[in-house]
């Protein structure tokens, strides 16, 4: 939003305080919430009312009833994980909410007159508001003022041409303006406005359309669809079949069907997501959109714009040439001394270039680099070499202006000067302006080749509203810039090409000064910067042009848009970064799109992410953070699933041998607590930097079910071991049961916590810390008396237990040998 003062605001002063009161004492406000998180009983209900916590819930008050109390021990680990997930996103929430406040835009409104900067929830019905390029419109309204003031509603209406507005024009909220100005007074405001809900959808916190959320969907979706013919199987195996009283028969389903449940799966995703958020909120970085975080770890193109990402937002004016019989007698008319002088005729172009200046009240980087250098269009003092002479300070007169346009990339106006003359001037791109083969051209490509920017002053005998203006010119004068490069783009640069993400600089500037810009920064491939101009139109042609190029010149705002989709084309999945107004449809198309925070409120709105800071170099982290929540949640999902798929197999296997079934729920809730639970929260925590590969769903299950099937059967065959082992040991039917399921236990976790050493890899000193503290928990729940009891686990002999650890063993080697071969055929796994 640029510097209010610049507006004129005398055609409409705004509504009086009075008047502001009274339409605020009926109600009239904007007061549509604008929210970056979900409320606090959102996340509550979010948290707490699942589908697994009901059957968890069911199951648990199931065990209250037949006891005893140690058998319901996952009720109280499904409580904790809630309330960790509750306080995690809580915790994600008020990060989210303060980073909000910070980036939030505040529109211009005239108020008595003067304009004023006013939070979205402070407009009422009836204010005036001022509208610059990458404005957006908050509220529904008439246009009031005009000045070359086109709008982009292809957000609403999904037309992507700008649509000319003027004075008594209806513009809609959720519209941007793309060039020139105006003010409208506002019609509707708050839930009335057109795109109110449009707008409040578009900035707030989500959890949906994440590839990673919606596979751990379709898996539990399956498990529910096992857990219910489990369910009867063992009921009726264990209260018929086996003989067992209804509560014992009870104790055992209810054994058989919690494991199946991942339920702190999904529990974990959040809280992983949430850590993101606050990580990242740290470094100013505004997650929009959580699956944002693991969208960008995905990518593997990386659209920058130049001005704003590469360099920095601001430029200087560091030569100003005036070329060769740039004026005739006509253009300085009565001033003999001035045709004759060169110093004169360089004063004259200032003049001009700060006139131009003063005819745009919302200058762009360029335009303000012209009237810092030459302000008020008289004082030629200011000029890079101070020569020159000054004229009144009101001697130059805008009768018409043309605002710029990121698609014709020139602007212009009509002046008066001072001593009656008149003229028609374009300032812009100069391969845009002139016609190919015009010799000022070749001094433009060799400063261009230096990594300046170099627009071209020019004069016109068409009228501004002549499509064809820009036709047969008078070039008077190059104008060039020097662009600040950021001290962080080359190291982020770099970053990327370290992490194979392709980075493709697409600019509207030339496509020569561009390439020198990202040859200063290594980027490879700036040795070949493209016009864009001459790439293809078909999207097959264009996106095949894009994977060898790697800087784009002169791109309009609707080829960056179609540069964008042919990349998606290609099955690349693509982030694009700007600021601009000009790069709103191509960030909006994006599969992730990155704003600054400097950056317009247009653009801020499509983006899923906003670098608060303005720094291109907080890039890395939001990749390295997708990268570590992808990662991790890949690993401990193999855990979660893995437990499942056994379970169901141990459910099976029971029902159609007609067992008791080996487990209560007090085992399990120990098996999944030491092998699953506690080292899952640390390992979903840790660094990762593995780049995110796709479908989600196969490579989990591609590992947790052979794992699984290993675990359910090595342990099936311990538990029928034992029963035979045990059946002549003349031990009492309860103890014999109980010898049995120590024996399958001790089995089971031996098997858990090889797969866990597996997953833990590569290991550090805190991996192999991590597993060796779950081996000792087991160890301390085996020798310390009242835990045996508690549990109700104790092995009976020696040749049982040793029987045990020997099936652990083959199972385990038959693990890593499915491991090896899966690797070598899924690429690398371990992280």
């Amino acid at each position: 939003m640029s510097d209010p003062s610049q507006i004129v605001t005398t055609a409409h002063p705004g509504l009086s305080a009075a008047e502001v009161a009274e339409r605020v004492a009926r109600g009239e406000v904007n007061d549509v919430p604008v929210r970056s998180s979900r409320s606090t009983k959102e996340i509550v209900r979010a948290n707490v009312f699942t589908r697994f916590n009901a059957i968890i819930g069911v199951l648990f008050l199931i065990i209250l009833v037949v006891g005893p109390l140690q058998d319901g021990l996952f009720g109280f680990v499904v409580i904790a994980n809630t309330a960790i997930g509750i306080f995690q996103e809580l915790r994600a929430k008020k990060t989210l909410d303060s980073l909000a406040v910070i980036g939030e835009a505040k529109p211009v409104v005239r108020r008595d007159g003067a304009p004023v900067p006013l939070p979205t929830g402070s407009i009422v019905l009836g204010d005036v508001i001022e509208l610059g390029p990458g404005d957006k419109c908050v509220v529904d309204g008439e246009v009031a003022e005009a000045d070359g003031l086109e709008i982009d509603e292809s957000l609403l209406t999904g037309e992507a041409d700008p649509v000319l507005k003027k004075p008594g024009d209806r513009v809609m909220s959720g519209s941007f303006v793309v060039a020139g100005g105006g003010a409208f007074t506002a019609t509707k405001v708050g839930r009335e406005a057109y795109a109110a809900q449009l707008a409040e959808e578009a900035t707030r916190f989500t959890l949906v359309h994440s590839e990673l959320r919606t596979g751990i969907s379709t898996i539990l979706k399956y498990v529910t669809w096992l857990m219910l013919p489990a369910a009867l199987g063992l009921v009726v195996s264990q209260l018929v079949v086996q003989g067992h009283d209804w509560r014992e028969a009870v104790r055992r389903m209810v054994a058989g069907i919690v494991p199946m449940v991942p339920e702190g799966l999904v529990l974990l995703t959040s809280v992983a997501f949430a850590i993101g958020v606050i990580r990242l909120g740290r470094k100013q970085c505004l997650v929009q959109e959580l699956p944002a975080i693991e969208g960008l770890a995905r990518v593997d193109v990386v659209c920058l714009d130049k001005t704003g990402t590469l360099t920095e937002g601001g430029m200087d004016v560091s030569e100003l040439r005036v070329l060769a019989a740039a004026h005739g007698s006509s253009e300085v008319q009565g001033s003999a001394e001035a045709q004759e002088s060169a110093e004169a005729r360089e004063s004259y172009v200032r003049q001009v270039l700060g006139a131009l200046g003063e005819a745009e009240p919302r200058p762009n980087a360029s335009l303000q680099a012209i009237i810092d250098a030459y302000p008020d269009g008289s004082n030629a003092s200011n000029a890079p070499d101070g020569s020159g002479t000054s004229n009144a300070s009101g001697g130059w007169r805008c009768a018409e202006a043309l605002p710029f346009s990121s698609a014709r990339k020139y602007s212009g106006a009509s002046l008066h000067g001072p001593d009656g003359e008149s003229g028609t001037w374009l300032l812009g791109a100069p391969d845009v302006l002139l016609p190919a083969g015009d010799p000022a051209l070749t001094e433009v490509d060799g400063l261009n080749a230096q990594g300046l920017r170099v627009l071209l002053l020019a004069r016109t005998a068409r009228d501004l509203d002549d499509p064809r203006v820009a036709e047969d010119v008078r070039p008077t004068a190059l104008v060039v810039l020097e662009q600040r490069l950021r001290s962080d783009a080359a190291e982020t640069l770099r970053y990327f090409a370290e992490q194979n993400v392709s980075a493709k600089v697409i600019s509207g500037d030339n496509a020569v000064s561009v390439g020198a810009v990202a040859a200063k920064l290594a980027l490879p491939g700036a040795e070949a910067p493209v016009d864009a101009r001459k790439l293809p139109h078909e999207p097959e042609a264009m996106a095949a042009a894009l994977d060898r190029g790697a800087v784009f010149g002169r791109v309009t705002p609707r080829q960056k848009r179609d540069m964008v989709g042919a990349l998606q084309s290609r099955g690349h999945t693509v982030a694009m970064t700007g600021d601009g107004v000009n790069d709103v449809l191509a960030l909006k198309d994006a599969d992730i799109g990155v704003s600054m925070g400097s950056g317009s409120e247009a653009t801020r709105a499509v983006a899923q992410i906003v670098l608060l800071n303005n720094s291109f170099a907080t890039l890395p982290s939001v990749v390295a953070e997708g990268r570590r929540v992808i990662g991790n949640i890949t690993r401990v999902a193999t855990l979660f699933l893995t437990k499942t798929v056994y379970s169901v197999l141990l459910a099976v296997l029971v029902v159609c041998t007609r067992v008791s079934y080996p487990f209560l729920p007090r085992h399990l809730t120990l098996l999944s607590t030491l092998t699953i639970g506690v080292p899952a929260f640390f390992l979903a925590l840790a660094p990762n930097k593995e780049r995110a590969r796709p479908h989600f769903v196969r490579r989990v299950m591609r590992y947790a079910i052979p794992s699984g099937l290993i675990a359910g059967t090595a342990t099936f065959a311990a538990y029928l071991l034992a029963r035979a082992h045990y059946a002549d040991a003349g031990l009492a039917p309860a103890d014999t049961l109980g010898a049995e399921t120590s024996a399958a236990t001790l089995t089971l976790f031996l098997i858990s916590l090889w797969v866990l050493a597996i997953i833990a890899r590569p290991y550090t000193w805190w991996r192999v810390a991590l597993v060796a503290a779950m081996g000792a928990g087991f160890v301390v729940v085996l020798v310390v008396p009242w835990l045996q009891r508690f549990f109700a686990l104790k092995l009976i002999g020696t040749t049982m237990p040793w029987t045990a650890v020997a099936i652990a063993v083959a199972a385990g080697v038959a693990l890593e040998l499915t491991w090896r071969w899966l690797k070598t055929n899924d690429g690398p796994t371990e992280r």
